[in-house]
């Protein structure tokens, strides 16, 4: 019986889907997948609680050479520094031991933080419908079920107005290499896309992952930015060098996006150690 499609990343109750698992780990990554489980068990032991996939390799769109490995880490407690550090050194060793991959993001969280009722509709959304599980129990197993309303849309993208400084910042403080303004062309645009998706997702009322999905999604309600947006999703997956491109959504498209979205959703409750 062949696996049935969820309608718009929907269940049948309404509720969005689980997206991702190991069984559709592309085969040319299978390796990276289980390296990084190795070490990670290997690096933190017993204070590991639990270690997730999520981004292309498990929802089995990645590409060899030009996707990045995407991790979250699970502690029993609170992380510190050294353990920031050591997931650091962890990345950067299986991105060059690993050609399939160009790069690799981990976030690292206590499993406290990540069931706190702060996190709930943020981290904890995440976890529950866009994480596939690696290592050790599932958080999910503590976490609500989400649809895709104005609560969600508020809790995990609300507060771009209080990134806007802090990109503008990390901006001028990049040269002007290719090597250094592509990863934060490729980070900028798929942070507004995925904002401009959210902005629109209870309306759609679903969820998607796929970056040019999200862009047409947001042109159908918003057809005056829709080329910006779209533009936006192909640079998400082949970004340039290009400090004009990151000046553009700084001084315009990101400006926008954080009032319409203050607007229609209202602003992300505050988080003690900031957005």
């Amino acid at each position: 019986m062949s696996e049935k499609v969820p309608s718009r990343g929907l269940d049948p109750q309404g509720y969005i889907a689980r997206e991702g698992s190991l069984a559709r780990v592309p085969h040319d990554f299978r390796p990276v997948v289980a390296a990084a489980r190795d070490r990670v068990l290997d690096l933190f032991g017993g204070r590991l609680h639990s270690a997730y996939l999520y981004g292309s390799i498990p929802r089995g769109t990645a590409r060899v050479g030009r996707s990045d490995l995407d991790l979250l880490i699970a502690l029993r407690e609170e992380p510190k520094e050294a353990d920031r550090d050591a997931v650091r050194a962890l990345g950067e060793a299986l991105d060059k031991e690993h050609p399939a991959i160009d790069g690799v993001g981990t976030l690292l969280y206590s499993r406290a933080r990540l069931l706190s009722e702060l996190e709930t509709y943020d981290l904890g959304w995440f976890v529950a419908c866009l994480c596939t599980p690696l290592l050790g129990d599932d958080l999910a197993e503590f976490l609500p079920r989400y649809r895709p309303d104005s609560l969600l849309a508020r809790e995990t993208n609300g507060d771009l107005a209080l990134l806007l400084p802090r990109w503008r910042a990390r901006i001028e403080a990049t040269d002007d290499s290719e090597t250094s303004l592509r990863p934060l062309v490729r980070f900028m645009s798929r942070h507004l896309v995925r904002t401009g998706f959210t902005l629109v997702m209870p309306r759609w009322n679903g969820w998607t992952s796929d970056l040019r999905e999200m862009a047409e999604v947001f042109g159908a309600y918003y057809p005056e930015r829709a080329e910006q947006l779209r533009a936006a999703a192909v640079r998400g997956h082949e970004p340039t060098g290009d400090r004009a491109v990151l000046a553009s959504y700084v001084d315009d498209l990101g400006p926008w996006l954080a009032e319409e979205y203050a607007r229609v959703h209202g602003v992300k409750a505050p988080r003690p150690d900031g957005p």
